[in-house]
């Protein structure tokens, strides 16, 4: 029987993992290349955008007063586009023939779409519907407001967030820099991806498994190969990945004979915080520091390196890069068959995710998903985590999940976090 009190909790390990994880320094980059990166610094807004009130419609700028009985017609006395100012007032009885984005003439108050008009053979044209002062105008500054803080620092840059620094002219902004990140994969019985054909080999999927969650965070790994179980072949490897500013081993953190990552790390001055965590999978999990790096000793088996890199990986990561919403997105769902649990370890069930359209149908409070285990849950199945829209959290004190009852499941959809992990355990 194990004795799950040797072993840190999903919570204390997090904590230990992120009380030795600082925010990386600053550097500058170019717009074009700032996507998915931390802001360094505060953007104000140099300008008012729009620079003055603006039509949001194509159609005819105009008074509201004058359509007080409808239809109304009106005297065309102008034209003006994009890009071009008014030259002439609107007075009563009068309109202006406007583009979207163009700027409202003084003396009109509303717009009036095109659609809700019909033009006259002497050039006037014929309203067809009333309007209130402000109908289709967009204010000056209704979209940056000159002075005004536009973004503070950590903020994560989208697309949308990428435009407006574009319109505020902004070609380079600081940034908080990536970490640079190796990634080595442990053990005789693996077969890299270029080496012949051998069936007795097991072909080395957990680089690029890892490989592909560190992409997926915007990182570009170097992957450094495969080590063979001999200490002093190992040693060089992982002399090599503490020049990186994380170091992610997987497999040879266990307790055979010929797991010699942890003692050769702690031979090459790596400070070693813990090692094994209450989960399912992964408990196998390894942690260190130098002055300058970190290291996580992941597990062998596929399934349980991924789940281990998002748990604790992830975090670090995204911490390291300034970003406030460290965690993985959590969202209630209900199961739509019973999990067996035995107490002792938190478990992560890998499912799927379908609408609940009973519950959408009735307008009740039950979640909108249903979870759904993606066959097989064995830590080596690694389809298990191909067809995975999210992990599904099992505390560890529970003794199983009904049908019908709710979870919390962690989306692995790549884009979505959260600044709390939503799936604490007691310490």
């Amino acid at each position: 029987m194990e004795n799950f009190s040797e072993y840190l909790s999903l919570t204390a390990a997090q904590q230990c993992i992120l009380q030795h994880t600082a925010t990386l320094g600053v550097e500058p980059v170019k717009l074009e290349k700032s996507l998915g990166r931390v802001l360094a610094e505060s953007i104000s807004s140099n300008r008012d955008h729009p620079p003055y009130d603006v039509s949001a419609m194509d159609g005819y700028a105009l008074r509201a007063a004058d359509l007080h009985s409808i239809p109304a017609t009106l005297d065309v006395i102008e034209d003006i586009k994009a890009g071009a100012m008014p030259t002439k007032m609107i007075s009563t009885g009068q309109c202006a023939r406007i583009m979207t984005g163009a700027p409202i003439p003084q003396g009109a108050d509303a717009v009036i779409r095109v659609e809700d008009t019909q033009l006259q053979s002497d050039g006037a044209v014929q309203v067809n519907q009333s309007a209130k002062p402000g109908a289709d105008i967009r204010l000056r500054g209704e979209n940056l407001r000159n002075g005004a803080v536009v973004f503070n620092e950590g903020i994560e840059i989208t697309p949308g967030g990428l435009g407006i620094l574009a319109m505020l002219k902004c070609a380079e902004i600081l940034v908080h820099r990536r970490p640079h990140v190796a990634i080595l994969s442990s053990g005789d019985e693996l077969e890299g991806l270029h080496d012949p054909f051998d069936p007795n080999k097991i072909p080395d999927a957990n680089s690029y498994t890892l490989m592909a969650q560190v992409q997926a965070l915007g990182i570009e790994p170097t992957l450094l190969g495969i080590a063979r179980d001999e200490a002093q072949e190992l040693s060089q490897y992982l002399k090599r990945g503490l020049e990186f500013d994380v170091l992610l081993v997987s497999g040879g953190t266990s307790v055979g004979i010929y797991d010699f990552v942890r003692p050769v790390l702690q031979a090459l001055g790596v400070q070693m915080h813990f090692w094994r965590v209450a989960i399912r999978p992964g408990h196998p999990l390894a942690f260190g520091t130098t002055s300058s790096s970190s290291v996580f000793c992941l597990p062998g088996n596929p399934v349980s390196g991924m789940v281990c890199f998002e748990q604790f990986v992830a975090p670090a990561l995204r911490r390291m890069m300034g970003n406030p919403r460290i965690y993985r997105r959590t969202i209630t769902a209900q199961l739509a068959h019973p999990i067996q649990h035995r107490p002792g370890r938190a478990e992560f069930v890998r499912v799927t995710l379908s609408r609940n359209d009973a519950a959408r149908n009735a307008m009740s409070d039950d979640p909108a998903c249903i979870a759904h285990a993606t066959g097989s849950q064995g830590s080596g199945v690694l389809l298990s985590m191909a067809h995975a829209d999210g992990l599904l959290f099992v505390p560890s004190d529970s003794h199983g999940l009904a049908a019908g009852s709710q979870a919390r499941v962690q989306l692995l959809d790549g884009t979505s976090f959260q600044a709390h992990s939503g799936i604490e355990e007691a310490m």
